[in-house]
């Protein structure tokens, strides 16, 4: 008998019922199943179908008793069972309190003398009876479905250890040498289209790129960028900076179309890419989330990333970044 419990499922309980009809011991009913006896002999008086107008009908269905065991769960579910609680946890997702602090809050505070952990809000949330309230909006992702657990996929395999941002030379970390590149992807509201713009940012000058793209798949944006630095020489497009989105999963092509190697930050630590962070900020003065990028032409982008180029910093002694840019170009040459 596995040691690892398991809900009776329908298919189990059709058995059951077959059983119960030819009147098999429970004994055996366990012993068939892989469970203990006393899960089968409470499982049969639990879920019993009994009629006092109709008493000939009384038994051991299968769907009848897969039924009341959802319709007994759905009445213990302790946000029933408490409207307060309920209103209180509605209220904290829609201040747009994640399921993980509601929990930790209630629990730190002590206010409520039901304890409430992270899934059972999660099981409120996409629950069949509670779906209309749309409650999944008020999370961080707002999925309409709930993933299951594990169905990520780890991303070691798309970015190897060689690419790592441990491995990347100290000479661009300190940038001492001209070339290297940090990039990230702009997204904008869903349901403005999958429009998105990379953002690219050459660490010692700050010279931005911008590009324009029409989905998130890779090797479109990695065409992008080929084709908007193809026109550099070769010592002012060395490398790039990532992030371990699936967008950059397509990185070899930079390698090979215009031999720059990319490195890829840490999991969860975009700050390993500063650069291009504050830089991000600094479009999103101009184009916030909610830009719709149907209107936003790729000259537009253009423009955009020469004002800013055009604006001196203090980090380059008050000298503007197209400056720095074409004055390492014009040494490099």
């Amino acid at each position: 008998m596995s040691r690892c419990y398991s809900h009776l499922t329908l298919a189990d309980r059709r058995r059951l019922h077959h059983w119960v009809e030819r009147k098999v011991p429970i004994n055996e009913m366990a012993r068939q199943l892989g469970r203990h006896r006393s899960t089968i002999y409470r499982e049969i008086k639990r879920n019993t179908f009994r009629d006092r107008e109709l008493p000939d009908y009384d038994g051991y269905y299968s769907t009848v008793a897969d039924d009341i065991r959802k319709e007994r769960r759905r009445r213990l579910r302790k946000l029933v069972r408490h409207p307060q609680l309920r209103e209180l946890v509605i209220e904290q997702l829609e201040a747009l309190w994640s399921p993980e602090q509601i929990a930790g809050r209630l629990l730190a505070d002590g206010v409520c003398t039901v304890r409430v952990c992270t899934e059972t809000i999660y099981r409120f949330i996409y629950c069949k009876e509670d779906y209309a309230l749309k409650l999944y909006q008020h999370l961080p992702e707002g999925r309409r479905k709930r993933r299951a657990r594990g169905s990520r996929k780890p991303r070691d395999g798309a970015f190897p250890a060689a690419c790592r941002i441990s491995q990347r030379p100290d000479f661009i970390g300190d940038r001492s040498q001209f070339g290297h590149w940090e990039g990230d992807l702009l997204i904008f509201q869903r349901d403005l289209g999958t429009a998105n713009v990379t953002s690219l940012i050459e660490r010692k000058s700050r010279y931005t790129v911008m590009i324009k793209n029409q989905s998130r798949h890779s090797r479109p944006i990695m065409d992008k960028i080929i084709e908007a630095f193809s026109s550099l020489p070769a010592f002012a497009r060395q490398s790039f900076t990532f992030d371990r989105g699936t967008e950059f999963a397509g990185f070899r092509a930079l390698e090979d179309g215009i031999g720059a190697r990319s490195w890829f930050c840490d999991p969860s630590a975009p700050w390993q890419k500063g650069a291009v962070e504050n830089t991000n900020k600094r479009i999103r003065r101009f184009m916030p989330g909610e830009t719709d990028l149907t209107a936003v032409s790729q000259r537009n982008l253009i423009q955009l990333a020469r004002h800013l180029n055009d604006q001196p910093r203090k980090c380059l002694d008050y000298r503007t970044p197209a400056e720095v840019f074409m004055a390492h170009l014009q040494e490099g040459r």
